[in-house]
């Protein structure tokens, strides 16, 4: 493994990974003949990956690029999209990761809050980021990816005379919040290396090995996990990210045992479509030593790994803190939600709404830190434009997760819920009061709340309770309302069920008390007025 300490860059380590292992596999993607790029896999060693980010790097600064700058990356999660991460890295620009499933308004949003420089597009999504870039009052030069052979657009602002240091922003990916538009963590050279080497280093179940891991990863590159903390440990270690394009239940053991994969990363919502496929001898015709995620759920937990004979790590992270809690003991609590315990470098306890400690087996919020002298080491560099989120996050020296869990007494933690008004749907996390806000405005809505509806596949659905301006809503109005949504947000955050009522309950001053909507007990799914929608979301190709 390479050394790091508090003055390394994401590119002194990939030089020392360059350098220590120049023909071991860096990054690949799976063979997949239905995919419209590397159709027979790909493979790119650490040297050669070497040659191809200093080459970019040249091109991104004599364009006049670099330090103070940020390039919007909207490469989908093709292998590509890590050299131009360690280009630009190189000569101290930030990159923002655009998701590719967003709509004209949330790619307008994307590029003018976080002041895009220049956007670099498949040239695939051209239309849909001239879409966002209409209605964005940002400007910035676009590239096509098929095409920067041919040079780039110069650079509007001058860059900053500085060379890429540990504070110095690496990236800038968008997290839902609370109060509706997502929010900007910025990430410096300094967390994504201590992400990439703190889960490198955990040990037990989950160890590493140097020059010789092969990490599968179906998750998106606009996320923390495959784009940081995944990617920064293989780097790290001298093991290969194989990147896949999504998850595709039928895909998933090709891809593995063609890939040679020894790692798998995981979301809850993966367990049950694997356990749904016909039982087949490439269940353990695998060389997986471990699969690392979180979200399974219990009853499906030993179920999985006795099939197909390996376990399933569960861990703790979030954009804001990726520096991992695992439940990676050699005896784990499978099927109880366990994902670790406090350990030196990463402190967490569980408090109530005051920040009081609650006891042991009491439901409260999860709160990390490093240690009490430097609280924010290895964390995000705050929320952009934003330090008043960032401080209330923060307040009483702690960071506020917004995760219910429960510490058992022997320091194991156990997640019970989101304290957050976000809905988890098939690892995309959805803040309701964007939804909301967007149903509001249609005129056929009185009152609207959107909460989480179980989901036996995806975790939690989207579900809207409305309250219609005229009449009782019916089935043509739902559909209404999905299609106001689906048209201007990402498809999985439209609503997948919608239930009319004649009033919600409000408190004194007119807001929504949404833990009275349904009675306890009740699966609101099954109620009168409910429209089941699930069928017409569907993620654009």
């Amino acid at each position: 493994m390479i050394d790091i300490d508090d003055t390394s860059t994401i590119g002194s380590a990939f030089e020392a990974a360059a350098a220590r292992w120049p023909d071991r596999p860096f990054i690949a993607a799976p063979a997949n003949p239905g995919r419209d790029y590397h159709p027979h896999g790909v493979e790119i060693t650490y040297s050669r990956a070497a040659v191809e980010v200093a080459r970019l790097s040249a091109l991104y600064a004599d364009a006049g690029y670099g330090a103070g700058h940020r390039v919007a990356l909207m490469l989908d999660s093709r292998p590509e999209h890590f050299l131009h991460k360690l280009a630009l890295g190189a000569i101290g620009a930030c990159i923002v990761p655009v998701n590719p499933d967003y709509r004209a308004g949330e790619i307008a949003y994307l590029v003018d809050h976080s002041k895009a420089d220049l956007v670099v597009a498949l040239g695939a999504r051209r239309a849909q980021l001239d879409s966002g870039l209409a209605q964005a009052a940002r400007k910035p030069p676009v590239e096509i990816f098929e095409e920067l052979g041919r040079g780039l657009a110069r650079a509007r602002e001058p860059r900053r005379a500085q060379a890429p240091a540990a504070a110095t922003p690496a990236s800038i990916l968008y997290t839902s919040g609370t109060t509706g538009r997502p929010k900007g963590c910025i990430l410096s050279h300094h967390y994504e290396i201590c992400s990439g080497h703190w889960y490198a280093t955990r040990g037990g179940l989950a160890a590493m090995r140097d020059g010789e891991d092969r990490l599968y990863n179906p998750l998106p590159l606009y996320h923390v996990n495959a784009s940081v903390t995944s990617f920064l440990a293989m780097m790290v270690r001298g093991g290969c990210q194989i990147q896949a394009d999504r998850f595709q239940p039928t895909r998933w053991w090709p891809e593995v045992i063609g890939s040679r994969a020894s790692i798998v990363h995981y979301l809850g919502v993966i367990a049950p479509m694997l356990l749904n496929q016909p039982p087949a001898a490439q269940d353990r015709a695998h060389g997986v030593r471990f699969g690392a995620g979180a979200g399974v759920e219990p009853q499906l937990h030993a179920v999985f790994e006795a099939r197909f004979g390996f376990p399933l790590v569960e861990l703790w992270g979030m954009t804001e803190m990726v520096r991992v809690l695992i439940d990676n003991g050699p005896v784990r609590q499978v099927g109880t939600r366990a994902f670790g315990r406090a350990v030196p470098g990463l402190d967490a306890r569980v408090v109530d709404d005051h920040d009081a400690e609650v006891p042991d087996g009491t439901p409260g919020e999860l709160v990390v830190r490093h240690d009490a002298e430097r609280p924010r080491h290895g964390a995000f560099s705050g929320y952009l434009d934003d330090d008043a989120a960032t401080e209330a996050a923060w307040r009483g020296g702690w960071f506020h997760t917004g995760d219910t869990v429960v510490r058992a007494p022997d320091g194991m933690f156990h997640f019970v819920d989101r304290k957050k008004n976000i809905i988890r749907r098939s690892g995309e996390n959805i803040a309701a009061a964007e939804v909301e806000a967007l149903l509001q405005a249609h005129d056929a809505v009185a009152q609207v709340a959107v909460l989480a509806a179980p989901d036996e596949i995806r975790e939690e659905e989207v579900l809207a309770c409305v309250v219609p301006a005229e009449g009782t809503g019916d089935a043509a109005l739902a559909r209404t309302l999905f299609d106001w949504c689906n048209e201007r947000l990402a498809y999985y955050k439209a609503p997948g069920w919608v239930w009319f009522t004649d009033r919600l309950p409000t408190t004194g001053t007119q807001k929504i008390q949404k833990h009275q909507i349904f009675p306890a007990g009740t699966d609101p799914r099954t109620l009168p007025g409910m429209h089941d929608l699930r069928g017409s979301k569907k993620r654009s190709r």
